[in-house]
């Protein structure tokens, strides 16, 4: 087989919206359950099946893995190393980093001599693996990325009249390094007891005051709503600490290993290096392990001009530059003029959109909105047709 469309698992995580993947793709949801994400992949978490067959996609690319990667996908990953989704957040997600490739392996390695089971709620690693990201919005789409300039938190702290963290807000005013952020951050996710509730208790009280800046607005305006869901949780400051961004539709951005960020409200594609690492640092009832968070952040600011990525634009093909191997991302928009693609690895193309004829030189199949499908390298090209808009996984 070298195109088949794909059944896929829908993950039903309590953050997840009830309409927005009934209501852009057609995909039913009878008991009105929280649809979160949609996974299109080979993670054991949340393996694809045939649709035709119902075979677990694992259980496919295990038969023939070098003919349906490609030589280089198998030299250099031997598996499908991208995980492709459709996310779909009402509320919002955990603040969450994600660790390198170096330290995922460790960490796993030393997870598994102490006989953490897998679905063990202190657990950090699930896999060996890295997980760089690219979330590309379908809606309007809200979400955290990277640490703000030191001089910003400062006077964010300040305009918030945390005064509990004076002398930590000075010292990073006079040590606006990676050492002094470090410091700070640590000093805030350490918080407990009754300093922790009276700085909570101080930024209450800024939610309640006229914002002297249009910036404290944004971020006390992210964390008043963060307070709807995870009240007294020390995310509620993350706001003040990182970027806050808004994607229209259309637009993207890539996450990197070791930076923190968190979604907050809408759907998008998100595609990723083929992991389920997560190490939490808020707005979460789950486990939090600080001493790990710390050792796989990377205490660097981000400018935010620098957080959305700007597309390479070739004729109707956006293609998003991605500073990892495991994965691409292109978005294809399909007019009735037919257009050809060579394949250089396993692709997953999903239709985001309309009704798109994919064939190759074996097989045909017409792929509708919601609908998504696998192409295997050893078919060397395909021509897909239509009206309608694509989105293409491959690496």
């Amino acid at each position: 087989m070298s195109l088949f469309k794909l059944n896929n698992v829908i993950q039903h995580y309590p953050w997840g919206s009830k309409q927005s993947i009934s209501e852009l793709f057609g995909i039913k949801n009878p008991n009105g359950q929280p649809q979160a994400e949609i996974w299109m992949g080979a993670h054991p978490r949340g393996c694809s099946r045939v649709a035709e067959t119902g075979q677990l996609l694992s259980d496919v690319l295990s038969q023939n893995s070098k003919g349906m990667f490609g030589e280089y996908t198998q030299s250099r990953f031997g598996e499908l190393p991208y995980l492709f989704k459709v996310l779909a957040a009402e509320i919002p997600l955990s603040i969450q980093v994600h660790p390198s490739k170096k330290k995922a392996q460790l960490g796993f390695a030393r997870e598994n001599q102490l006989g953490i089971s897998l679905d063990a709620s202190n657990r950090n690693y699930k896999d060996p693996n890295h997980k760089p990201e690219l979330i590309y919005a379908l809606t309007f789409y809200k979400a955290m990325n990277g640490f703000r300039p030191t001089s910003q938190i400062v006077a964010l702290f300040r305009e918030a009249e945390i005064s509990v963290l004076y002398t930590e807000i000075l010292a990073l005013e006079n040590t606006p390094s990676s050492e002094g952020l470090k410091a700070f951050f640590i000093a805030v996710m350490t918080l407990n007891g009754e300093r922790k509730q009276l700085a909570l208790g101080q930024l209450y009280s800024a939610y309640e005051r006229r914002p002297k800046t249009a910036l404290g607005r944004e971020a006390l305006q992210y964390s008043k709503g963060f307070k709807q869901h995870y009240a007294d949780d020390i995310g509620l400051f993350s706001p003040l600490m990182l970027n806050t961004v808004e994607l229209a539709p259309g637009e993207a951005m890539f996450l990197h290993a070791e930076t923190p960020h968190a979604y907050i409200e809408g759907t998008g594609l998100e595609i990723m290096a083929n992991s389920d690492n997560v190490l939490r640092g808020g707005l979460t009832h789950k486990f939090i392990d600080v001493p790990e968070l710390i050792d796989n952040t990377r205490f660097e600011t981000t400018e935010i001009e620098s957080i959305k990525l700007k597309p390479i634009v070739k004729e109707d093909k956006l293609s998003f530059p991605i500073p990892v191997d495991d994965f691409g991302f292109d978005i294809l928009f399909v007019d009735e003029v037919s257009n050809q693609q060579y394949l250089r690895s396993a692709e997953i193309l999903f239709c985001v959109d309309g009704e798109v004829s994919i064939s190759t030189t074996e097989s045909q199949l017409v792929l509708r909105t919601g609908e998504s499908v696998f192409i295997s390298n050893d078919a060397g090209k395909y021509l897909y047709k239509g009206k309608g808009v694509l989105a293409r996984a491959y690496n």
